[in-house]
């Protein structure tokens, strides 16, 4: 019998089939790969997502409870045509009817009616009538998938083998394939109402890390680049926490969040994590990431058990070239004489400014051109381009700077574009917060002037100047030219460690005359788009923790500024981070397909976007009291705070000009702010570091260093080319610094300028 808008209960054969099927996959995980163990305590939950993946499609949902999703209600199902809003009643009416029944169970008021019976037999009968209360109030409900997740195993064929190539180069487990069923649904498309985007949906802070990101560059949703992005994430997380269950629940929860669910239940245990942890940024999604991916294993692994015989999507078979110069999408089609929808397809990093026209294919892009016919290399496309379309500068979108009280649709509204598509040219989710002072780059643009064919540089030389961007430093800059940081200093009549400022123009050695540049690199095109007017100090009366990589790296602004007294307002801390939503809001528990795709494309637990990479904890201990952070000084706590610098000296006894060295704890003065404001801002503060920082870097793999005799944090900052030190930190969380061993181990990450991506 079909149901048009009722409930059904699953067919108990299915069921039990299916049951035996796992409890014998979970038997031999446990035996034979404690890898990705499937612990007894959480078997119930992998089958219940299970049944969600294999049962029932975005037509059905199940009513469960929320703690135990052992205990499935009802199976709920909805006419095909029938609205999110008729859907949303009927979840309603049959939630609030269990709920009825659940209290009055509780009550202990007998004799049962049938459905009474069923319900209570599914909690067993030593449940206790406070549990019952409880359960009352913890129905939730969960849209199925199954549709979803057969044509997301389809589409994983056209990327198993290079996942599987990406995984094996950087040793990870091959298992882990699996989680962009759970992410995705292998949709390289996919882009999620908090900005998370492509096949292994990056939020953008988390992407900027490993993958060009910029008007013209989303590499997001590029399933190959995204992939080797995602392997080196998964194995950083690894090598924090140390267990595969951890790693892969800090892809969604964030390595900080881990780290503290392992302090507060003293166990690396999945199980004891996820029934003994409670905060509220563990959310259910987080809790069920885990299990939820072994579902999707196990599914993945059986597929042809659930779904029949399914014929994936073949392996995509391309050649790649790197673009010498700007070049417009019309150019492409017609020297590489392929259509503008296959370029799309091969090239799905694009964005939408690039096939509108408003934007130029980057210099450096590696372009993707089908396979067979012409042989692409450098020269062959030059040749065919013609040295017109080849350009030295990309287009100038115009900017708009951000106001306090602007929000993304009144300004959207005023040059009469959409939102959507404002959020999207900007890389940015459609409901982020805006910061004032920010820029925001528009659809359309106009050319530099007097920017001829970038051929017609002269070989090896380089450009006369470099304006510094947000996060360069002397040493960086240097090796990027191949000089020497103490020449780039003495031409420019600058210290060795001196100060840059964002914007800044830096004379280089052995540049070629400005005769020959003056057609090439116009005035102003070296930034498209200035970042920032200037990089700030320290503030005043303040000394920066003993732990950069010298006073050459600039920091960004503080994430709030004081008012003119202690006891006002600080009037622009909330506007300094983009956040995420608050505990909750990620459990919108969608009725319909289409709500799904809206709220998240996350096949298992909705979703809750994932947390920093930071494995920091910046939290203020119940005493009062904080560790100090890589990049942090008293100067910025007494600006949080809304305190002077001196007090915070007093109160923790520190000489004048004393610094505060990284891991040490400091006690802080809440008269006029809470720790909660405190935590935000401090955050807000580090974030807006990370993305001055990776506006213009990218990490690009690891590699092993072992110290020598007079090695320190600020020696190594130097010897890896500027390298910051709260990101050597980040990589190397256990080691102490200020006591480093000769032949100490570290993890080193490979630093490459990112100029690709606009």
């Amino acid at each position: 019998m079909k149901s048009t808008g009722g409930r059904r209960k699953v067919p108990g054969v299915l069921r039990l089939f299916c049951m035996a099927l796992f409890m014998a996959f979970a038997a031999q995980a446990s035996a034979a790969d404690p890898t990705l163990p499937c612990p007894p305590q959480l078997r119930p939950a992998v089958h219940f997502w299970i049944r969600v993946y294999t049962q029932i499609d975005t037509d059905a949902g199940f009513l469960h409870d929320r703690r135990n999703l052992g205990v499935v209600y009802e199976t709920v199902h909805f006419t095909p045509d029938s609205s999110r809003w008729e859907r949303q009643r009927l979840v309603d009416r049959e939630r609030d009817r269990l709920a009825a029944e659940l209290r009055r169970i509780a009550t202990g008021v007998r004799p049962l009616t049938p459905d009474e019976r069923r319900i209570l037999a599914l909690w067993g009968p030593q449940v206790s009538a406070a549990r019952l209360r409880e359960a009352a109030d913890d129905i939730r409900f969960q849209l199925g998938q199954a549709n979803r997740f057969k044509a997301g195993l389809i589409r994983s064929g056209a990327w198993q083998e290079a996942i599987a190539r990406a995984l094996a180069a950087h040793g990870l487990p091959p298992e882990l394939a699996a989680l962009p069923l759970v992410e995705s649904s292998y949709n390289p498309r996919a882009y999620s109402k908090d900005g998370a985007a492509g096949l292994w949906q990056f939020m953008p802070g988390t992407a900027r890390r490993f993958l060009r990101m910029g008007a013209a560059v989303d590499q997001r949703f590029d399933p190959f680049s995204a992939t080797v992005a995602a392997a080196q994430l998964l194995a950083y997380n690894y090598r924090i926490l140390g267990t595969w269950p951890l790693a892969i629940t800090a892809y969604n929860q964030g390595v900080a969040g881990m780290l503290r669910a392992v302090r507060a239940t003293g166990s690396r245990d999945i199980a004891t994590i996820v029934q003994r942890y409670h905060s509220a940024t563990f959310g259910f999604a987080s809790r069920n990431f885990y299990v939820s991916f072994l579902a999707a294993l196990y599914v993945e692994q059986h597929a042809q058990r659930f779904f029949g015989d399914l014929q994936r999507l073949p392996e995509e078979h391309f050649q790649e070239v790197t673009l010498p110069g700007y070049v417009s999408v019309a150019s492409l089609e017609r020297a590489a004489d392929v259509t503008s929808a296959r370029l799309r397809e091969l090239n799905p990093a694009l964005l939408p400014s690039v096939w509108d026209g408003a934007l130029d294919v980057p210099r450096g892009y590696r372009v993707r051109l089908p396979a067979g016919g012409t042989d692409w290399t450098v020269a062959a496309i030059t040749a065919r381009l013609g040295p017109q379309a080849l350009l030295a500068a990309q287009l100038r979108p115009p900017v708009y700077r951000v106001r306090w009280g602007d929000t993304l649709s009144a300004i959207a509204a005023r040059y009469r574009l959409s939102p959507w598509t404002l959020a999207r040219f900007n890389g940015m989710p459609l409901d982020g917060m805006l910061r004032a002072g920010e820029l925001l780059r528009l659809p359309g643009a106009s050319r530099p002037p007097a920017v001829l064919a970038a051929a017609s540089l002269p070989p090896g030389a380089r450009p006369a100047t470099f304006r510094v961007r947000p996060g360069e430093t002397l040493s960086g800059i240097a090796t990027r030219y191949g000089v020497s940081a103490g020449a780039l200093a003495r031409l420019n009549d600058i210290p060795l460690n001196g100060l840059l400022r964002v914007g800044e123009p830096l004379r280089l050695p052995g540049a070629a005359q400005p005769a020959q540049l003056a057609a090439v690199a116009p005035a102003g095109a070296v930034d498209d788009i200035p970042a920032a007017a200037h990089a700030l100090s320290p503030p005043p009366g303040s000394t920066l923790a003993a732990n950069t990589s010298g006073a050459a790296v600039p920091l960004p602004p503080a994430a709030s500024r004081l008012a003119s007294g202690p006891n006002q307002a600080l009037a622009d801390a909330e506007v300094g981070t983009r956040a995420a939503p608050p505990p909750g809001a990620g459990d919108p528990q969608p009725v319909s397909a289409g709500q799904a795709e809206a709220l998240g494309p996350m096949l298992g637990p909705e979703g809750e976007p994932a947390r920093s990479v930071d494995p920091t904890d910046y939290t203020v201990a119940p005493n009062g009291t904080i560790r100090v952070a890589a990049a942090e000084s008293l100067g910025y706590y007494a600006e949080w705070l809304g305190v002077s610098a001196m007090d915070l000296r007093r109160i923790n006894h520190l000489a004048f000009s004393q610094p505060v060295r990284i891991g040490e704890p400091i006690r802080l003065d809440f008269r006029y702010v809470t720790p909660q404001q405190f935590e935000q801002r401090r955050i807000a503060y580090h974030r807006a570091l990370e993305a001055s920082y990776f506006a213009s870097h990218r990490i690009d793999g690891t590699r092993t260093y072992v110290t020598r005799s007079g090695d320190s944090l600020w020696t190594l900052t130097q010897r890896f080319a500027g390298l910051p030190a709260w990101l050597l930190r980040q990589y190397n969380p256990d080691t102490d610094f200020f006591a480093l061993q000769p032949g100490t181990r570290l993890v080193i990450p490979r630093i490459v300028p990112d100029h690709a991506a606009g």
